[in-house]
């Protein structure tokens, strides 16, 4: 099941290498709602795995992001003890216009789409040509 969150991109870390064959980049987001007149700000930490460790190369921080991401989690056992981890991982990263009031944020598609199994969509010169 995948997740999505916009927010604002407050921190940026160096990708690690934690094996030879494994790697890892995280980044926070800051998400503020209000709640009953009360503004409650969260930061959420994100991590992004293997080839999508570059997916927040392209944004700075205090850009307005969406993120899609999985919820994973892991038993871990040592010395007798159980403990459990839950990651947010990143697969795809947007930016986001920013807020007008009283219009929803839109994804800005200009240019930073990612486009999976080939090529961007072609565009259409003529609009007028519609198939009926």
């Amino acid at each position: 099941m995948s997740f999505e969150i916009t927010g604002k991109l407050v921190v940026k870390y160096n990708t690690m290498q934690r094996s030879e064959t494994f790697k890892t980049r995280e980044f926070v987001i800051e998400k503020s709602d209000d709640i009953n007149g009360r503004v409650i700000t969260n930061y959420i930490k994100f991590q992004a795995v293997q080839d999508r460790t570059a997916i927040v190369d392209r944004f700075q921080e205090g850009e307005n992001v969406k993120v899609y991401f999985n919820i994973k989690g892991t038993r871990w056992e040592k010395d007798g003890k159980v403990n459990y981890i839950t990651n947010l991982d990143a697969w795809r990263m947007e930016s986001i216009v920013a807020n007008t009031p009283g219009v929803d944020p839109q994804p800005n598609y200009g240019g930073s789409q990612e486009f999976s199994g080939g090529a961007a969509p072609a565009a259409t010169s003529n609009v007028d040509d519609l198939p009926f």
